[in-house]
């Protein structure tokens, strides 16, 4: 079981794939792990009554502290992994101590380039693609490459003063097809860097040629009877498939930087930040501000900056534009690119551990769960005042008939249910959901304002333009339109509609003002079918059994318990029906239905 000490660290965690990090008692890194699921591989590791070895045992009895980072891929956690491995050297991770390095693909900076693998990065001005996490997708790239783009892999000087001197020959490569001769001048420098230059796009993701090329070989070996072939070129092409070419945690096109993501509530702050060294991830931190006199996000991005800043790191990426100023730093403002994903990335981590805490307060102090949702709902929905009472109107009636309107409460963002009314529509005839939500409007404002109860600060109408207009309307003629909130929810794809507002408002799918208003549609909706549903029955009653003279609602009710319907009821007989109501009442209930 996980101990008490750390359960608070482990509720944060989520899961989703990303690296963890144990601390022990001094606050120092004693283990990095990578994990697709980072919750389960850290409950792993306290579940388990024996572990594999004793090495593990110690390390489990060490940890004081749990952090985690979270990333897009598993692929990224295991490069996250091995750079934080080799920046802080953790006592526990022994396997992963040595020199150990991912391979890159290197396009060499010479006349008639070459491509092939290296574990090492020159600053020779050679391009370098990767790392790869996995050997055999390396060489399932490098294979390709060699057959859509014939290239030399020898390591001649093929200056073009050697060339015209005939200095060189062909080779077994080109008589196999792997290289077309440029040592002997039989390809052109022109020729060869056009083929350099469609596997610079082949290393940057453009794949679409690459797995048509295949799919046409395998498609091909299988129609030429050839199936060894093919299931090759399937297996190729399988793993192309499964092929990520580009990594957020590692990219050598960004070099040395320092990331700020952030995000925020009006009271607390919650910044990431996210060190890459030669464009590899090899430090995060979260920090959490209390804000005291409502500062800015970028005023709040300032002070982080001042606290977790190197100086040996020359630039800063960051959201949005600040008024800080450092010596020879540059902020940069990325919209696309590398730097962006880094700079996305760690806002999504500023967005985790936000989470996480406020789900630590809300448990501790249930009202700030509330002050926290009513301040939300607030700037989310624009509104003046904090929603914390709400009511929300829906319709039901079955093509017509039984028409009735329900008003569900909320109060702090919880239902508040001796508050709820049912309306049956007295003044609408026939299926018009428009008027049958003026009525509902008016008779519960008019009672509002007549018995002088606190009015709602905010109406949510379950319905798009035409009942909002109806509601409005209603308002408009007890003279509280303006005094009250209201807007409409259109259920297809969860708008919201403003009056007078052509254009709706689109909510974050996931946001926590988006879940009350649904709930509140939700719940009115449920109350008004439950309510429509017994007015159906009742009237059901009333004009089949209760209208026989001698049969009232109690007797009624006895036969549709024991039969379950009205059609049974006119097919039994005297006696079944006797055993129920007596003698005399089943003679009733039979002379009427059988005259």
């Amino acid at each position: 079981m996980i101990p008490d000490s750390l359960k608070e660290y482990y509720r944060k965690i989520p899961d989703l794939p990303g690296v963890y990090k144990y601390f022990d008692k001094q606050n120092t890194i004693i283990y990095v792990g990578k994990a697709k699921s980072l919750k389960k591989r850290v409950a792993s590791y306290f579940n388990k009554q024996k572990h594999e070895n004793r090495k593990t045992s110690v390390l489990v009895k060490k940890i004081a502290l749990i952090d985690f980072t979270v990333v897009d891929t598993e692929m990224d956690a295991l490069l996250l992994e091995n750079s934080l491995i080799k920046e802080f050297q953790p006592k526990y991770n022994i396997n992963l101590k040595d020199d150990k390095t991912y391979p890159y693909i290197r396009i060499s900076k010479e006349r008639f380039p070459k491509v092939y693998s290296v574990r090492r990065r020159i600053k020779d001005g050679s391009l370098y693609f990767g790392p790869y996490v996995s050997s055999g997708i390396l060489r399932v790239i490098l294979d390709l490459i060699k057959q859509l783009y014939p290239i030399r892999n020898c390591s001649l000087n093929l200056s073009q003063k050697n060339i015209d001197a005939k200095k060189f020959k062909i080779c077994l490569e080109y008589q196999i097809g792997n290289c077309k001769g440029p040592c002997e001048d039989l390809q052109s420098e022109e020729e060869y860097n056009e083929s350099i230059q469609q596997i610079k796009h082949l290393l940057t993701g453009h794949l679409g040629e690459v797995k048509r090329h295949l799919r046409d070989k395998m498609n091909q070996s299988a129609a030429e009877f050839r199936y060894e072939d093919a299931e090759r070129y399937k297996n190729r092409l399988g793993l192309l498939e499964n092929y990520k070419h580009k990594s957020t945690i590692v990219s050598h096109t960004i070099g040395n930087i320092e990331v700020f993501g952030i995000s925020s509530t009006d009271k607390i702050a919650f910044v990431n930040y996210m060190r890459l060294s030669n464009g590899i991830i090899v430090s995060t931190k979260n920090l959490e501000v209390r804000k005291r006199l409502e500062e800015s996000d970028a005023e709040i991005l300032e002070y982080a900056i001042g606290e977790l800043h190197e100086a040996e790191y020359k630039e800063i990426v960051i959201p949005f534009d600040i008024n800080l100023k450092l010596k020879e730093v540059e902020f940069t403002t990325p919209k696309a690119g590398d730097k962006r994903k880094v700079l996305d990335l760690s806002i999504k981590n500023a967005l985790f551990f936000k989470r996480e805490k406020l789900g630590h307060y809300d448990k501790l102090n249930p009202q700030h769960k509330t002050d926290r949702l009513m301040t939300q709902m607030k700037e989310d929905l624009k509104l003046k005042e904090l929603p914390v009472h709400i009511e929300c109107f829906d319709n039901s009636n079955l093509q017509g008939t039984h028409p009735v309107s329900a008003c569900v409460v909320f109060r702090n963002g919880k239902p508040f249910k001796s508050d709820y009314r049912i309306f049956n529509v007295k003044t609408v005839v026939g299926p018009d959901d428009f008027a049958t939500m003026k009525e509902a409007l008016t008779r519960r404002y008019s009672r509002l304002l007549k018995e002088n109860t606190p009015l709602p600060q905010l109406i949510i109408i379950d319905g798009g333009k035409g009942q909002l207009s109806s509601a409005v309307e209603a308002l408009g003629e007890m003279e509280l339109y303006g005094k009250i909130a209201i807007i409409g929810i259109a259920k297809r794809l969860e708008e919201i509609y403003y009056p007078g507002d052509p254009l709706p408002l689109y909510i974050d799918k996931k946001s926590e003002t988006l879940k009350i208003i649904q709930q509140l549609r939700d719940e009115a909706h449920r109350y008004g079918i439950t309510n429509h549903r017994n007015k159906r029955l009742k009237g059901a009653l009333k004009t089949e059994l209760t209208q026989i003279l001698g049969i009232g609602k109690e007797t009624s009710e006895m036969l549709l318990r024991e039969f379950k319907g009205v059609g049974k009821i006119k097919k039994s007989s005297i006696d079944e029906m006797a055993k129920v109501i007596g003698q005399a009442k089943a003679t009733l209930v039979y002379d009427y239905f059988n005259p």
